[in-house]
């Protein structure tokens, strides 16, 4: 067992896959099933310029590690149990993350509050939340949602702070709520649309046209973003104007 707070030994090839010139480096953190993390292997093998260079999970039967293995992209699971406390964890899973020299990692589904001492010493980090930020962050997004009457559910991806699903907000996506929806059906529907929304984010930051500035700026074609972009239905992401209603429904 590693002493607490130290960095398990490895070889840099061991876990980081190698990137193209010009091509962003992407760390995956993950939890679970990784349905996000398999939207972000299609759209590489589409030809989207990124490079995913490990996918890192705290929890050993995730589903997330079988895709990563399957794509041929390097992965890795460190349990807490291996350390001496979640100081020492964090420390060492993020400097293990850090040795494959991410330009970006994104959080899909890693169900961990990350420290500010692990933020501070990590490539920029974003994470993808079913809700329409700044509304329920945390958990059982879907079921609040139904429990207030909203008309309008969505996901949004945000820059991670020390604030739990409190950072800067990149961009959303809209979906209507319908008069029998549940959590569980609210879910399946709007599981597709972070999965176009993450990909369209991440699409943006490869190109360049999302740069993630300073330590908590967004900006959009060199402007700082006042209001989160919104997904299109073609998949583009769109600036909102200050005269526009940031909450205004979606089309059905």
């Amino acid at each position: 067992m590693p002493a607490a707070g130290s960095a398990p030994a490895l070889r840099p090839t061991e876990h980081c896959a190698r990137a193209g010139p010009g091509m962003l480096r992407v760390a995956v953190l993950v939890s679970g099933r990784g349905s996000n993390l398999r939207a972000l292997i299609a759209a590489r093998d589409d030809g989207l310029g990124i490079e995913l260079v490990g996918v890192f999970s705290d929890r050993a039967r995730a589903e997330a590690l079988h895709h990563a293995r399957k794509a041929g992209v390097p992965e890795l699971c460190m349990r807490t149990a291996e350390f001496g406390d979640e100081v020492g964890y964090q420390r060492a899973f993020f400097a293990t993350v850090a040795a494959c020299s991410p330009d970006l990692i994104v959080c899909a589904g890693f169900m961990r509050i990350i420290s500010a001492m692990s933020l501070a010493s990590s490539a920029p980090m974003i994470n993808i939340h079913p809700s329409l930020l700044p509304k329920y962050p945390g958990l059982d997004t879907h079921r609040r949602v139904i429990a207030a009457g909203d008309l309008v559910h969505g996901a949004t991806v945000h820059r991670v702070t020390r604030d739990l699903d409190g950072g800067p907000l990149i961009a959303q996506v809209k979906l209507p709520v319908r008069s029998g929806d549940d959590p569980e059906s609210l879910a399946r529907r709007l599981l597709p649309h972070e999965h176009r929304l993450l990909v369209a984010c991440v699409t943006a930051l490869a190109a360049g046209d999302v740069r993630l500035a300073d330590p908590t700026g967004v900006y959009f074609r060199g402007a700082r973003l006042e209001y989160p972009l919104t997904l299109a239905e073609d998949g583009a992401l769109l600036p909102v104007s200050k005269t526009s209603a940031p909450d205004a429904p979606p089309r059905s």
